[in-house]
């Protein structure tokens, strides 16, 4: 019987403002997939749920394992428990004995739980069984900002993951670094791929029109579109439209950039949609570190360059724009232009003159209308995610 793979999110990964209010941790792409994805290859395991939280227990999405409780790991078969934030690498193990896993520096990230022996849940609150301890390969993520800034080194390293072929005809080439382009993909003649810095990978029908630049690293996502532009050390995710100016960040899918505007150093949620001409600041004027704002708390992020970090079901308006270390919490709705605060709460509504709450049966039905046009339902699980997630964000907006 193949082992059951389960992936947990500890306190570090609940405390990923804006992203880990409405979904686990594993569930955030990093290089050329999810966390979780990136998990069920190596291991060649089909994970069976997140441990996230009761506040997460009605996430339901195409595709992704539900989240569960402790109850449901049982002491039943060989059990794998990784932690969501750590993306690993390789398996070059086997088990025979409870264990438990850790970085090559010794940090744990996961253990071993053989048929018969009880699930230690206390994991998730950081208490560790004392085990004998095996080292994995791969990275464990510290922060929600270390998805953009480590992104351009994982792309390089899954872009040997992906056959190197010829550009179509017409396109540009600089470098002689990997080109992937996948089944049903199109690149138009005229578009240009810098590979000096890495490779440039189209996944399987997506698109990019011309007049473009797409520099390596960069990842475009099963079904997106790149409308044109200027973009560098990008991963994107399945079925967005991007076009404008995009560097070293991520988008996690099911999202609209269509209009230019600049997008730096920053990470977006799933069905984000920003309006004409949104941009955002990564970089302060002082050239110094970035100290970024996050559920009413500050930290120091130590990047010089930190853009935004934008949670699901965001949107702006024409002409708005984010300050360095910008976090919009999800399901806010911005608009009316100009510079908007730098820590928006989740559910918020309005701009610069000011927030309150987004109502949340308003919230729910444009974020139904926005998702049957991408012929995906809101179902009544995700409702009630999002309506338990209202309320326990209720005292970010309240101040």
């Amino acid at each position: 019987m193949p082992a059951r793979l389960f992936l947990f999110d500890d306190a570090v990964a609940r405390d990923w403002h804006p992203f880990t209010v409405t979904r686990p941790a594993g569930e955030l792409l990093f290089g050329t997939e999810t966390l979780r994805a990136r998990v069920e290859r190596v291991w060649g395991l089909k994970c069976e749920g997140h441990l996230a939280g009761d506040a997460l227990l009605d996430f339901d999405e195409p595709g992704a394992p539900r989240c569960v409780t402790p109850d449901s790991v049982g002491n039943d078969g060989d059990r794998l428990i990784l932690s969501g934030r750590f993306a690993c690498d390789a398996r070059d193990i086997s088990f025979r004995r409870p264990a438990l896993l850790t970085t090559k520096q010794a940090e744990p990230v996961g253990i071993w739980v053989p048929d018969g022996t009880e699930f230690p849940a206390s994991i998730q609150d950081g208490e560790w069984p004392d085990w004998p301890e095996t080292g994995l390969d791969g990275t464990l993520l510290r922060s929600a900002w270390e998805l953009m800034a480590k992104n351009g080194d994982r792309l390089r390293a899954d872009g040997v993951r992906f056959p190197h072929e010829e550009v179509p005809p017409g396109v540009h080439r600089i470098g002689r670094g990997g080109v992937s382009v996948g089944e049903r993909a199109i690149v138009e003649p005229g578009a240009v791929l810098d590979t000096r810095n890495g490779p440039v990978i189209v996944d399987a029908g997506a698109s990019v029109q011309a007049p473009c630049r797409l520099a390596g690293p960069a990842y475009i996502g099963r079904r997106s579109t790149v409308l044109g532009g200027v973009l560098e050390n990008v991963g994107i995710g399945p079925v967005c439209k991007v076009r404008g100016e995009v560097e070293a960040s991520v988008i996690l899918g099911f999202a609209n950039k269509a209009h230019d505007g600049f997008l730096g150093h920053s990470v977006v949620g799933k069905w984000v949609n920003l309006g004409a001409m949104t941009s955002n600041s990564d970089l302060k004027n002082t050239f110094g570190t970035v100290r970024a704002a996050a559920a009413g708390t500050t930290i120091d992020t130590g990047l010089t360059k930190a853009g935004c970090l934008l949670g699901d079901h965001v949107r702006t308006g024409i002409g708005t724009l984010l300050d360095t270390g910008a976090t919009v919490g999800a399901g806010a709705n911005l608009f009316g232009g100009g510079m908007m605060p730098r820590d928006v709460p989740p559910f918020s509504w309005g701009g610069p003159g000011g927030l309150v709450d987004h109502e949340i049966d308003g919230f729910l039905g444009t974020a139904a209308r926005a998702m049957a046009r991408r012929g995906v339902e809101l179902t009544a699980r995700t409702r009630r995610l999002y309506r338990r997630a209202f309320a326990d964000t209720a005292p970010l907006r309240s101040g």
